[in-house]
């Protein structure tokens, strides 16, 4: 069984026909998928998707996008949303320096507030990091020095420095489509230098589709594509592959019952 650690069942490319994409999903061999939360303000419908198929789960949170419409957002809120048996993850919250949508101050709150909420609730924050790999090693070493907490640096496509630094306070690192584009030849080579134990693979679906399918929509039933890219970068089998990444979702994502996957509830 492989795991879509990230995806984005709640976004309108899906919903024509959501039923057959966790269908064609877990066809492919996808038992469980997390579909993450961009806005706080928009989590019913996040959670009515995770309580709809029992192989889907979800997480709360403000994407860095969002960062400056949602300040009100607060650790305790988060906290009792987080309370819900499927919800399994926090965030994704972090810094995007690229598109810089919110001010870098509001999103570097609201990411400190998305920490603090994983301390408290052990649950796993998924870190959204673009051209900001300083700025966010900075604060996750600050934060872990003030207590530890467990978190996935997602759909990786930063520097080496700071693949280094989150596995190096107990983080995992969590790949996409990315990693099978033509000119990654330097994300592999990270790849490739880093613990089997700390590795995840996911889509970001509906974004970046791995070949054979890019430029097209992308869905969970495609993170079989990248982790056959993974798998061969490892020097490891497609079925190993799939063992280790599935048991590092449950060590990391360790809400999820290891019985789940697969069906409609």
């Amino acid at each position: 069984m492989l795991v879509d650690s990230h995806c984005h069942l709640d976004f309108p490319d899906f919903a024509p026909e959501r039923d057959q994409v966790v269908a064609r999903a877990h066809a492919a061999g996808i038992g469980l998928m997390v579909t993450i939360s961009t806005r706080v303000r928009r989590f019913a419908e996040i959670l009515a998707i995770a309580e709809a198929y029992d192989g889907v789960y979800c997480s709360v949170g403000t994407h860095p996008h969002n960062a400056g419409e949602e300040t009100d957002v607060t650790t305790d809120e988060l906290v009792q949303l987080a309370a819900h048996p499927k919800v399994v993850a926090i965030g994704e919250a972090g810094l995007d320096y690229f598109y810089d949508k919110a001010p870098r101050a509001a999103q570097a709150t609201g990411l400190r507030r998305h920490i603090a909420a994983a301390r408290q609730t052990g649950l796993p924050l998924v870190i959204h990091a673009r051209d900001a790999d300083a700025d966010m090693a900075a604060i996750l070493e600050e934060e872990t020095g003030r207590g530890a907490f467990p978190f996935v640096l997602h759909c990786f496509s930063s520097g080496r420095q700071l693949a280094e630094t989150g596995i190096r306070l107990g983080g995992y690192v969590s790949f996409s489509g990315i990693l099978a584009f033509r000119k990654s030849d330097e994300l592999r080579a990270i790849a490739r230098d880093l613990p089997h134990d700390r590795i995840l693979v996911e889509t970001d679906a509906p974004y970046l589709a791995p070949p054979p399918h890019r430029g097209k929509r992308n869905e969970p039933a495609f993170v079989a594509h990248t982790a056959a890219v993974l798998a061969d970068t490892l020097g490891l089998t497609p079925d190993d592959l799939a063992a280790r990444t599935t048991e590092n979702f449950f060590r990391l994502f360790s809400k999820v019952p290891r019985s789940a996957g697969g069906g409609r509830s």
